[in-house]
């Protein structure tokens, strides 16, 4: 039977969660003397998790032929069924892909795009994902139309009012971020979907983040297309995400690498572009159990109030602001720092690899609105201190 603990907020409020907290460190393989602050861009892994991934890679080296020819589509198609037990829908809705950027791009790649066309994004998207947007739009002679995110975020009045007004006849996409990398902004999704709906607008989102940060329900949400990570937050190994595509969208959508498959349907097309490793894929179902053995609403009620806790820390030691209130917040928090020159990309790098190298704390720095932003996550290994840590440096950060 799973200990029990009693966590409290910054605001005095009493969580009871499966016990968490460095009792967990020994689940995963995080190195000691680190602060791991910084789960939201690549995650960690569950040991269980990796020897499910390695029990299938000796599976698969057993006989790769039977297994690529015979039992590989079926296998996925069952992990699928648990994607969609997870998040939604129908499994033959879902489809695995290595990230949400790779996800995003087979949507992108998949518009018929014509001259004068655009494509609606927001002001804070993923660089990787907006590189794609650029990309696509460049090739096909449209232009790209930015919605601008309040900082800090804390009305969505003014973003659903500026997304009406971006919102044309030649709109072709709108991408939205479900929770916004730099500000950790969770967004309201399901109300700017229904504006584009009204105006025939398709709507993908990055949610990148969300699956098992927050519950979710993708078909529920109004949009077209959703893709999440599962390796941030639902502790499935590295290069695993998932995408779902509304079943009237299906036939129209691609993968990047077309290949044998083609013609045969959503997900069958990106079940098989080509040889490949899939064990991480197969181990989604080891990964969902471990989440649901700590119970994912005691995990996600955890982390966001160590989560708020650790901002309320952070904000005091340095006199600041969070970037994102708190009912708009998660499992992550950006807050940021007492400084304006030189608040750029270049800035934000040096700044993570300082607190790395220097001072062995992991985070993620992000360059917004003219300033610094540091962005730390909550996961169930982290406590309080590994804060503190953090908040303790705020005059050194300046030098």
């Amino acid at each position: 039977m799973i200990q029990q603990q009693t966590f409290s907020t910054a605001a005095g409020s009493m969580v009871n969660a499966p016990l968490f907290g460095h009792a967990r460190r020994g689940d995963f393989l995080l190195a000691d003397g680190i602060a791991h602050l910084n789960h939201g861009s690549f995650g960690a892994v569950p040991r269980g998790v990796l020897e499910a991934v390695q029990e299938w890679q000796r599976r698969i080296e057993a006989d790769p032929d039977t297994f690529f020819r015979r039992d590989l589509l079926a296998l996925l198609h069952g992990a699928a069924d648990r994607i969609a037990g997870f998040l939604g829908g129908r499994g033959g809705d879902w489809a695995f892909v290595e990230n949400a950027t790779s996800g995003l791009n087979a949507v992108i790649a998949s518009l018929r795009l014509e001259p004068g066309d655009e494509l609606l994004c927001l002001s804070q998207v993923y660089g990787a994902v907006g590189n794609a947007l650029r990309y696509h739009a460049e090739r096909a002679g449209a232009r790209i139309v930015t919605v601008a995110v309040p900082v800090p975020f804390g009305d969505p009045a003014p973003l659903l009012d500026r997304l009406k007004a971006a919102l044309g006849a030649r709109t072709r996409l709108a991408l939205f971020d479900h929770i916004v990398s730099g500000s950790a902004a969770v967004l309201p999704i399901a109300d700017m979907a229904a504006l584009c709906r009204k105006r025939g607008v398709p709507v993908a989102i990055d949610g990148a983040h969300a699956p098992g940060q927050i519950a979710l329900d993708v078909p529920a949400l109004g949009v077209q297309w959703y893709v999440g990570n599962l390796h941030k937050w639902a502790f499935a190994a590295k290069g695993t995400a998932v995408l779902w595509c509304a079943p009237e969208r299906q036939a129209a959508l691609h993968p990047t690498v077309i290949s044998h498959d083609l013609g045969k349907g959503f997900p069958a097309e990106f079940a098989w572009t080509g040889t490949r490793d899939p064990s991480a894929w197969l181990a989604v179902p080891v990964a969902l159990d471990y989440l649901a053995a700590l119970a994912a609403d005691a995990v996600r009620a955890h982390n966001a109030a160590l989560a708020r806790a650790a901002a309320a820390l952070l904000i005091d030691a340095w006199g600041t602001e969070a970037a994102a209130a708190p009912e708009f917040r998660a499992a992550m928090v950006s807050v940021r720092l007492p400084l304006s020159a030189g608040a750029d990309r270049d800035a934000a790098h040096r700044l993570i690899d300082r607190l790395r190298c220097d001072h062995a704390i992991a985070v993620n720095v992000a360059a917004l609105d003219r300033a610094l932003w540091v962005r730390v996550s909550a996961q169930i290994y982290n406590e309080l201190d590994d804060y503190r840590r953090l908040a303790a440096l705020g005059p050194r950060l300046l030098a």
